[in-house]
């Protein structure tokens, strides 16, 4: 596992004007979601978990996973028991996994087999106090995921977007606009995970690198949104 550093990320204030101001409006849409759900009483993980009584790890949440069928967008919360993770982190409540499926790829890029296994685009650490604390991602056994290299994904990440009301109409645009304001953050988190496991050998020499079980979480690195917007609001100044 990879852990980015700051020179491992695009200087923001180095990033085009277009792509601040695309960022600034995506970061003020995930405060202003995280404060109205506040308002109400509630959180992002709430959200999700609020039509269930009780909370297992491994499960999926909502059940069925969230599918967007105009962007074909998907994402779904859990859990790891952290006595089984690999990478266990002690103040990891859950976490989200983003998907595109292939309906939703641009033109340009097919999917694997004619099947309609999704890509993986990023995955969000959320703490106890239902903050996103971190992004990472995997490697291709932990979600079953088509693969793609990392200059695919990367075409992917703009056409991740839900956009209906269910579970929470809240949350779908907290997480859609999320992946707005990390964008280039998850770039680089993306072409990391492919220079790890290029260079990664399994213990097992019988074993594919996109299957050994060693190597879960690939590369990761911490957030704060509130952090991330007041960078780009400064590079806009």
């Amino acid at each position: 596992m990879r852990t980015l550093c700051p020179a491992d990320i695009p200087l923001i204030s180095a990033l085009p004007k277009a792509t601040l101001e695309e960022m600034r409006a995506a970061g003020r849409r995930v405060l202003a979601s995280e404060h109205e759900l506040t308002e109400a009483g509630s959180n992002v993980v709430s959200e999700i978990l609020r039509p269930t009584k009780s909370f297992y790890e491994w499960d999926h949440y909502p059940d069925g996973d969230v599918y967007c069928t105009n962007s074909h967008a998907q994402y779904y919360y859990h859990a790891h028991p952290p006595t089984e993770r690999g990478n266990a982190w002690g103040d990891e409540h859950g976490h989200f996994h983003t998907f595109l499926r292939p309906y939703g790829f641009p033109e340009n890029i097919e999917g694997t087999s004619g099947d309609d296994a999704p890509a993986h685009l990023v995955a969000v650490s959320m703490d106890y106090n239902a903050r996103a604390t971190r992004l990472f991602t995997t490697n291709r056994w932990v979600t079953g995921e088509a693969w793609f290299d990392a200059s695919v994904v990367c075409q992917l990440l703009p056409h991740f977007h839900i956009g209906h009301d269910a579970p929470s109409e809240t949350v779908n645009e907290w997480i859609s606009h999320l992946l707005v304001l990390y964008r280039p953050t998850i770039e680089a988190l993306l072409h990391a995970r492919d220079d790890i496991l290029k260079s990664h050998q399994p213990s097992d020499a019988g074993t594919h690198v996109h299957d050994d079980r060693s190597l879960e979480v690939v590369s990761i690195v911490d957030i704060d949104v509130r952090s991330q917007l007041d960078a780009v609001e400064a590079a806009l100044a």
